[in-house]
């Protein structure tokens, strides 16, 4: 499936194609932290599919636990993390791009778990959490809507 996307404020801008069926959903501590979020969701592109259509964005290596390097990418401006791959210059590498910056992200169904042990606990009462269809406006006090 070709896929495109890009950084939220526009100056990344990607193509690629992927395997919907490839979709993961990571939990790792390291996915957390870097996502900012409970846990990340990733496509590996098809080997070297990838191409930056617009901007550059900025590089951080980070090692894992078992000692592997990987780049993070980022968009320099506005900070969205576009994707991860091995420490290269291989342009047949495989890049695991973050589905969030994907355009057609709502056809990318994770098929898979990893790091599960590190799950936060809370994300099994999901369904039962109370929804909003956006988000009631954020008020001086720190508070959502008018109180």
């Amino acid at each position: 499936m070709k896929v495109d996307g890009g950084c939220h404020c526009g100056a990344i801008r990607y193509e690629a194609e992927v395997e919907p069926a490839h979709v993961v959903i990571c939990h790792c501590t390291d996915c957390q932290t870097l996502s900012g979020s409970a846990f990340r969701t990733v496509v590996p592109t098809r080997p070297g599919t990838f191409r930056l259509l617009s901007g550059t964005p900025t590089i951080y290596v980070k090692t894992g636990d078992s000692g592997n390097k990987r780049e993070q990418s980022f968009c320099p401006d506005c900070g969205t993390p576009i994707y991860s791959a091995p420490v290269s210059d291989d342009a047949a590498r495989v890049v695991g791009l973050r589905v969030g910056t994907i355009r057609q992200r709502d056809q990318l169904v994770p098929g898979d778990q990893y790091w599960f042990r590190s799950a936060q606990t809370w994300l099994a009462q999901l369904p039962a959490i109370k929804t909003q269809p956006t988000q009631p406006v954020f008020s001086r006090k720190g508070t959502f809507g008018d109180a």
